[in-house]
């Protein structure tokens, strides 16, 4: 349910997260939480406080999820997922863990969505069940982006989602007064959050940068920001993903004029991998397709999803008939083709992956294509991108990247966009968020510069609490403290959540490093003796018909194993299988200097 938020509404009288009894619905994906009796510290009761905890954001790109806590109430910013690590094999995303509310649901007041990308949104179907599920509040393209995901957990609750915009004052709880700014960014409807507490005003930027030109969007508004500056900020918390490169952001509008010089120079089609979420971007080359006679091929769910959606809503403006679907790519001359689609990271189940693996149904890769790579290169996805574009010219298509010509904007700001918000905003306390470590460092060097003391800039870890009290003079003092909340991984896996633990990933990546041996050793019951000669199943670990030496003394050993035992006694199965985990293990390391999974088998007859 998505409704309108009427100024002068008390959004918590509405809920009923707090101030009352909240009702819990449990959705499918319920996740195994750790729930730890935190004792954070000692504070003055009598006095008012705010605490801020981050879940997630400082050690990552991603996992985006901020707690405001202030007299026993608590706002929620973001809710977002991370994509996995390279040492994760079989995990689909990582969330937030939200142990720290799990007995505070009635001190939940409202949850605020800065932006509509995953890693700010993508914890939602997961986490609003498990914390009561109190009110909504974001921008009107992020809500369709946030219902459309949510419809895929059928048994997730229902969202109580208000709509907000700029210059929206909020009232939520006795603690918190809420205003919202509109930032720019690579997707609209992007808004930072200024919370007034009754120890002072903190402000958190969401995801941003300073483009006087976007697209499909109003710059953001710099003398109103010098106005929240004016009004004094106790604590600015800033995006940092962008803070260790120098200079300022490109427009986006430029990146659309580099394009359409581009357009003019090709003849065959043209393919063009970038983001989903990037829909400022898919306007540009709507236009352009537009201007030099183009039919668009909209590739990819996620891509044909998020078009859609912006388009419901008027943030993306194109007339519908230019989009043709597969059974007319053929149709058309290929100088009038142009195609969008996802994987420009080169993920292995998006359109791009698929087409130059031979897997899509109806796109190949042809003599004559331009693929242009319009977007930067995520650490980590190097290789991926680079295989990619070695199959994509391979196939007879010239290749075009942001290195070679200005086709990518990022959507953060950089190290001079950062450093002017700051001289806007003049806050007394500054902590830098939504990055690696070593960019938040970045960052609060920047603050440096700018004049931020030292001191009173913080570079926190995720779950390391910030604590605001008021001296014996009413001044509101900061400090970072040294206790933290849970904040470890939250892992999901298919419908599991938060049931793959550490253990598990070591067994996958020790599988995936050195395989696995299967050895089944069918013995008496009674007497202990095995029967007949036990099997061995190789998996990734040896060519069992090019090792059959190994093999012979690997069965060997495991009839020793099992005779070595007293026969006056019935056979364990536990001791027999810990016998041949440990000796075939220890063996078969002897011998190959490799350490593969020993899975022993034992059955009774």
């Amino acid at each position: 349910m998505i409704t309108r938020y009427k100024p002068g509404m008390n959004a918590s009288k509405k809920s009923s997260a707090p101030g009352g009894a909240v009702q819990k619905t449990k959705t499918p994906q319920r996740a195994s939480f750790n729930n730890p009796k935190t004792t954070l510290y000692k504070q003055n009761d009598n006095g008012d406080y705010v605490k801020v905890i981050v879940l997630g954001g400082l050690e990552e790109v991603g996992r985006n999820m901020t707690l405001i806590e202030c007299n026993k109430e608590i706002i929620i910013i973001d809710m977002g997922l991370q994509f996995p690590e390279e040492d994760m094999p079989g995990i689909d995303y990582i969330i937030p863990n939200i142990s720290y509310l799990r007995d505070k649901t009635d001190w939940i007041k409202g949850v605020i969505i800065t932006h509509g990308h995953y890693d700010h949104i993508g914890g939602i179907p997961h986490i609003m069940g498990e914390i009561g599920n109190p009110p909504m509040f974001m921008g009107a393209l992020t809500a369709g982006l946030v219902q459309k995901r949510h419809q895929e957990y059928k048994n997730a609750p229902q969202l109580k989602i208000k709509l907000i915009n700029e210059g929206l004052n909020l009232k939520l709880g006795a603690s918190f007064n809420l205003e919202f700014t509109r930032v720019n960014h690579s997707i609209p409807d992007c808004f930072a959050v200024i919370a007034s507490t009754p120890l002072g005003k903190i402000m958190h930027t969401g995801d941003f940068k300073i483009d006087f030109t976007p697209v499909n969007d109003k710059p953001a508004d710099l003398q109103r920001l010098a106005q929240i500056g004016n009004s004094g900020i106790m604590m600015l918390m800033s995006d940092s993903t962008d803070a260790t490169h120098p200079g300022y952001q490109v427009s986006e509008s430029a990146i659309g004029e580099e394009m359409g010089r581009i357009f003019e120079k090709i003849e065959g089609r043209i393919i063009i991998g970038t983001f989903a979420s990037q829909i400022s971007r898919v306007q540009k080359i709507l236009e352009l397709a537009q201007r030099f006679g183009r039919r668009v091929s909209l590739q990819g769910r996620s891509m044909n999803s998020n078009v859609e959606i912006a388009h419901e809503i008027g943030y993306l403006k194109f007339d519908p008939k230019i989009i043709i679907n597969d059974n007319e790519l053929n149709s058309i001359p290929d100088n009038k083709v142009l195609i969008i689609g996802t994987g420009a990271q080169g993920e292995s189940n998006a359109f791009l992956s698929r087409v130059v693996n031979g897997e899509h149904r109806s796109v190949h890769i042809k003599q004559g294509d331009t693929v242009l790579f319009s977007s930067s290169v995520i650490p980590g996805n190097e290789r991926s991108i680079q295989n990619l574009m070695d199959m994509v010219v391979r196939q007879g298509a010239h290749i075009i990247h942001y290195r070679m010509l200005d086709i990518h904007a990022g959507g953060h700001a950089k190290a001079e966009d950062l450093k002017l918000m700051m001289r806007l905003i003049k806050p007394e306390y500054f902590m830098p968020i939504e990055a690696n470590h070593y960019m938040l460092r970045a960052h609060a060097e920047l603050a440096e510069q700018v004049g931020i003391a030292k001191e009173n800039i913080f570079v926190a870890d995720n779950g390391q609490a910030v604590l605001f009290q008021k001296n014996n003079n009413g001044k509101s003092i900061g400090s970072l403290t040294k206790e933290k909340v849970p904040s470890d991984y939250v892992m999901v896996d298919g419908l599991g959540v938060g049931d793959v633990s550490e253990v598990v990933l070591r067994d996958r990546l020790m599988m995936a490093g050195d395989g696995m041996i299967v050895i089944i050793a069918t013995i008496d019951a009674k007497t202990g003796n095995i029967i007949g000669n036990p099997d061995i199943i190789s998996r990734g670990f040896i060519y069992m018909k090019e090792s059959r030496d190994l093999i012979e003394k690997t069965r060997m050993r495991v009839k020793n194993i099992v005779k070595d035992k007293n026969p006056m006694t019935p056979a364990d199965d536990d001791f027999i299988k810990n016998k041949i985990r440990n000796d075939v293990g220890q063996f078969l390391f002897t011998q190959t200097k490799r350490r593969p999974m020993v899975l022993p088998v034992v059955i009774k007859v």
